[in-house]
């Protein structure tokens, strides 16, 4: 007799394995036309599931709701991690009024669309509105970075906020309606505003403490292997989102603040967490876009498709444009272009996945049609805004001139915080030392070139090394000397 084990376990790794290398080998795929290569694993998940090739019978949405809360822990970790504080109190307002109000007025909005066009009831309209509220601006980074390009600073900050920051707002707005059209008797509406104030008071106010906590903590353990760091950086986000969850908090958010706190602080080798957190946000979103195609059923899909891009056009082109001018028209930040851009570069991404199986596992009224048309919101706006992002960006000259990423890059990594640093230069052919051999450039007596990258070539350093528009030199600085070396140097690309 056969033993179960270990032949199921294999089985379900042989599958597991399958589908994360055929969505990874297919992604040059998708970027060729501009949308995003989740989009990918969608398709792959709809392929092997139960009316695809594979017929693999799926239908557990508490596992699919598990394991997407999971995977949204780590999405909202990393999106945080790589926060720059600067970023964020340069655009605090704008993306405060679209994370907040912005995702409010977009739920609003299409709840009403829904209910005209699609007739659904109020409660069922404005749960879908709910669900499909927020934004993903990995989504949108991911299609500008596989086609080279850079939104200027503002802008992209804008939209990395805010995808930040409106997670939460729609998960405690899906949650809330969610619990009104299943309780026996749904608290007022003064209630409900109060409990979103306090989930938003108590998720902020414990992000904070264990940001700055999980930082000290940090900077003094001396553990004895390297891959620990990151097992202690792992536990503090699921404690992000555990501990105000418990206490009736927003986790979500507690789970960004924190890592935005912990993200821009000197941590010990920060650089190889950037990378395993950034590794852990993709293995969220990929599992999350396989589970929705696998709990995707065709021969359904082709009921609600009219209706389903109906919606999903409604959302595209009309709510979130509209909402997101009305949102920021208090700021004189933004030019009139500029703001069309970012109304129109509303991508969805694993957010609404997540969100559309909580109210299945509630037993909400039509939550089964409500799944299946966010599955066409989230399919249409990767593929109509998707596929425009990188031609939209030239058209309406908001693509700024960072310059190209050198082939080559060079890291220190430390447990402990040290007094110096490797900061990367782009020699612009406007800078003064361009045409200049090194021995020529004044640079501070501890500081010094460890590395020129030219294309593909890597050079050796020498006195009489010509620097050449289009290098990209790597500098080892003290942090008194980084001054003096921007002036010579210009703007780091990064440190």
């Amino acid at each position: 007799m056969t033993p179960v084990e270990p032949h199921s376990t294999s089985i379900v790794l042989a599958i597991v394995g399958a589908l994360l290398l055929g969505g990874a080998l297919f992604s040059r795929a998708t970027e060729r036309v501009g949308v995003p290569v989740l989009l990918a694993f969608l398709g792959l998940g709809m392929l092997a599931g139960s009316e695809g090739l594979g017929r693999l019978a799926f239908e557990d949405y508490h596992l699919a709701y598990r394991l997407g809360t999971i995977a949204l822990v780590f999405i909202l970790f990393d999106g945080g991690f790589n926060t720059a504080v600067s970023h964020v109190r340069r655009v605090a307002g704008p993306a405060a009024m679209l994370g907040t109000f912005g995702v409010i007025g977009t739920a609003g909005l299409l709840a009403l669309g829904a209910r005209l066009l699609l007739h659904l009831d109020w409660e069922e309209a404005m749960l879908l509105g709910a669900i499909v509220s927020s934004t993903d601006a990995a989504a949108v980074f991911a299609v500008l970075r596989g086609r080279g390009i850079h939104l200027k600073e503002h802008v992209g900050a804008t939209l990395e906020v805010e995808s930040g920051a409106n997670d939460p707002m729609a998960v405690i707005l899906t949650t809330l309606v969610t619990r009104h059209m299943v309780a026996v008797h749904p608290p007022s509406i003064w209630l409900a505003a109060l409990s979103v104030v306090i989930e938003i008071a108590i998720g902020a106010a414990v992000g904070l403490a264990i940001g700055f906590g999980g930082r000290a903590l940090l900077a003094r353990s001396r553990l004895s292997s390297n891959g620990l760091y990151a097992v202690v950086l792992i536990g503090l986000a699921c404690l992000a989102f555990a501990v105000p969850t418990l206490i009736h908090g927003s986790g979500f958010l507690s789970v960004y603040v924190s890592a935005i706190v912990l993200g821009n602080g000197k941590l010990p080798l920060k650089r190889g967490l950037v990378r395993v957190h950034d590794a852990l946000a993709w293995l969220g979103q990929v599992m999350m876009f396989v589970t929705m195609g696998l709990l995707v059923f065709p021969s359904r899909l082709i009921q609600i498709a009219g209706p389903g891009l109906l919606v999903a056009a409604f959302l595209t082109i009309v709510a979130r444009p509209l909402v997101v001018w009305l949102s920021l028209l208090p700021f004189r930040l933004f030019r009139p272009r500029e703001v069309v851009y970012i109304g129109w570069v509303g991508l969805r991404g694993a957010i609404p996945i997540i969100l559309a199986t909580f109210p299945v596992l509630a037993g909400a009224r039509g939550a089964e049609r409500i799944f299946d048309l966010t599955f066409f919101v989230v399919v249409m706006s990767a593929i109509l805004p998707g596929a425009t992002v990188g031609p939209l960006a030239r058209r309406l000259r908001l693509v700024s001139d960072e310059p190209p990423p050198p082939q080559a890059v060079l890291e220190i990594d430390s447990r402990q915080p040290l007094n110096g640093d490797l900061i990367s230069f782009y020699v612009d052919e406007a800078l003064p030392v361009a045409g200049e051999r090194l021995a020529n450039v004044p640079f501070p007596p501890s500081a010094a070139v460890t590395l020129i990258v030219r294309g593909s070539e890597l050079l050796a350093p020498r006195g009489d090394t010509e620097l050449l528009p289009g290098d990209h030199l790597y500098v080892f600085a003290r942090d008194e000397d980084r001054a003096t070396i921007q002036l010579l140097l210009g703007r780091p690309e990064q440190s």
